[in-house]
């Protein structure tokens, strides 16, 4: 058996893994679509093309092509590109209505099980986020679904996109422990597997409705995680025994 160091901390992703992107992007875009006359645009497929956008853009500024800059940036200039691609002219929009509508990154719902299970599981450790996401997208989050973080760390703090592997040893230092006692918590198992490789303990929590139902696309880097389940209530009851 393979001896673990005793975990110090649990560091999130958040989205996909805490709260559910796809419903609350298809929900704040559906009006608006609707209001340029774009029925024939399904909401959900909106959701699904701006999230496709999201790691072509956090590559560029991993790759060192582009400065760093805040996920807020970035989701505006993929949601201007997406708005292009559908034939519609980001300019038909008000600057408003376009900044509220990339602000529906902050307004999404946790999935039901999250808040009990990050309750419970802040019990026994301290809980982070390990996001891609700005402090300000994070902190009205954090205030509108209720989810008790003990810190908001992530690439704003580190200056790094996940998976590069500064991104985990960075939250490490931060908390002063040592990669190895620190868990990732996450449902894309390429994130897990970039965690591991930096030396970190690993959970997967299983979203099969991240997606719509669909295979998420990463499904073939699935590795034998040290924890593996469906609901954060699920994990603190392995872990808070």
């Amino acid at each position: 058996m393979v001896h673990r160091p005793p975990i110090k901390a649990l560091a999130f992703d958040v989205f996909g893994t805490v709260v559910d992107w796809r419903s609350g992007i298809a929900r704040d875009a559906a009006p608006i679509l609707a209001r340029l006359g774009r029925t024939d645009i399904d909401p959900h497929a909106f959701a699904d093309g701006w999230r496709k956008r999201y790691q072509p853009a956090l590559e560029e500024v991993r790759s060192g092509r582009r400065p760093f800059v805040i996920l807020d940036t970035l989701h505006r200039e993929a949601l201007e590109d997406l708005l292009r691609h559908h034939n519609i002219d980001p300019a038909a929009l008000d600057g408003a209505t376009l900044t509220d509508l990339t602000h529906a990154w902050h307004r999404l719902e946790p999935w039901p099980d999250s808040v009990e299970g990050l309750t419970r599981l802040k019990t026994r450790y301290p809980i982070v986020t390990l996001s891609n996401g700005n402090i300000a997208l994070m902190l009205e989050m954090v205030r509108r679904a209720g989810l008790p973080w003990d810190a908001i760390l992530g690439a704003e703090v580190s200056r790094v996109y996940k998976p590069l592997p500064e991104a985990y040893l960075a939250t490490a230092r931060m908390l002063a422990i040592e990669p190895s006692e620190l868990c990732l918590v996450a449902a894309h198992h390429s994130d897990l597997a970039a965690a591991r490789a930096a030396g970190l303990q690993t959970a997967y929590v299983d979203r099969p409705h991240e997606y719509g139902g669909r295979p998420a696309p990463d499904a073939d880097a699935a590795q034998d995680w040290e924890f593996g389940v469906d609901s954060l209530t699920r994990l603190a009851d392995e872990l808070c025994r």
